[in-house]
């Protein structure tokens, strides 16, 4: 019998076939930098200017914003001896005391406080509703569906309104990032259906529903939205019966999402003529009608495409809202730039914008990585980013 005792039976037992870790300049953090910061040096050019900005203008924001700021109020103030004001903060640092004291403000606008609970109870069953939907490890889905779209909106307008054992609030009350979130939901919701619908219309072979779709298509497109607003507050109730009015924040809501129906009927559009002529004959041989098409094979098709521009598009439209405020209305934005016009605080503006830019980036960017992870899910051609 043969003797294998000393023949290698793997890499293991020979020095020269083990394996060797791959020099940094191909993998780790080196490669990384090689490649993404200094691969030419035009790149080389743009990384070191762009360090210097940074050295530059990020030690003065920190020291503005956390170092030197005011975070807390005077004894007096806790102690209730006065109120607070501009000049209880440092007068080199940022001003947080100013937010702190105007909190319910910029949240609720001019909601009444013992009434916030209502306001509180939707967010937290429209997050529930929401999340319920986009989470997939949660069950019940077509339960979930029917609360979010049919009984969550009925239920939402009544604790809101009041009613029927609640105290009524109008909607003139409503103001502040709850406003904001309403314009912005209301609107996105029912602007992406019509906006398929529109999109579907522009492509239609029916000449009427064709001219249709592309009349309002272009002209909400070719006119600002600060425009569309003001035609929808203005010339809306010109088309009603005499005597009829119509609430304002309903008219905006009207004219917000037919803006953002029709942009994002473009952006459906494109993903529909990104489907090959292959689909829409294959869906025909299986003997399917035009709506049976569309909502089985063509349409899934065409939004998984169109993921990026909607979302993009869903975010262009969620910071157009603080336009209301040239109607009268005080959103987000504009009931924070009123607080600091108070006489209390004159000289927080900047403070103000600040924690604005901070709450519309934080929303923003929340809606751009689930969009980047849904992606992931349906597996789109998507890269890490």
């Amino acid at each position: 019998m043969m003797d294998t005792s000393n023949v290698p039976t793997g890499p293991r037992q020979n020095p020269e076939l083990e394996e060797i870790s791959p020099p940094i300049t191909v993998v780790g953090p080196v490669a990384w930098l090689r490649t993404n910061l200094f691969s030419s040096p035009f790149n080389t050019l743009l990384t070191i200017l762009a360090v210097l900005f940074l050295a530059w203008a990020v030690p003065p924001f920190i020291r503005w914003a956390f170092i030197d700021a005011t975070w807390t109020f005077p004894r007096e103030v806790l102690d209730g001896a006065r109120g607070p004001n501009r000049g209880d903060c440092a007068p080199d640092g940022a001003c947080w005391i100013f937010i702190q004291a105007r909190i319910g403000q910029f949240l609720f606008g001019f909601y009444p406080a013992d009434e916030r609970w209502r306001v509180v109870l939707v967010f937290i069953l429209t997050f529930g509703a929401v999340a319920g939907m986009l989470i997939e490890r949660i069950p019940f889905k077509k339960q979930n569906a029917l609360f979010l779209f049919v009984i969550l909106p009925i239920l939402s307008l009544w604790l809101l309104l009041g009613g029927l054992g609640l105290e009524v609030v109008s909607s003139r009350l409503w103001g502040g990032f709850m406003l904001t979130l309403i314009i912005a939901c209301v609107g996105i919701v029912l602007a992406l259906p019509l906006g398929i619908l529109l999109a579907l219309g522009r492509r239609s072979e029916l000449p009427v529903v064709h001219l249709l779709s592309v009349m309002l298509i272009e002209f909400v497109r070719g006119v600002p939205l600060i425009t569309v607003l003001f035609m929808a507050n203005v010339m809306l109730p010109l088309f009603l019966p005499p005597g009829t009015t119509i609430d304002p924040l309903l008219r905006i809501l009207v004219g917000f999402t037919v803006f953002t129906a029709a942009y994002l009927a473009e952006v459906v559009r494109g993903g529909l003529q990104a489907i090959g002529r292959g689909q829409y004959e294959g869906a025909a041989s299986l003997g399917l009608g035009y709506w049976s098409m569309m909502r089985l094979i063509i349409l899934p098709q065409a939004l998984r495409i169109s993921i990026p521009a909607i979302v993009n598009t869903i975010n262009g439209a969620f910071m157009d809202t603080t336009l209301v405020a040239v109607v009268g209305l005080y959103d987000f934005l504009n009931i924070v730039r009123t607080g600091s016009r108070d006489a209390n605080w004159i000289g927080t503006e900047i403070d103000g914008f600040v924690f604005c830019a901070a709450i519309y980036w934080i929303c923003c960017y929340g809606m751009s990585r689930y969009s980047i992870s849904l992606e992931r899910k349906l597996d789109t051609g998507h890269k890490k980013r």
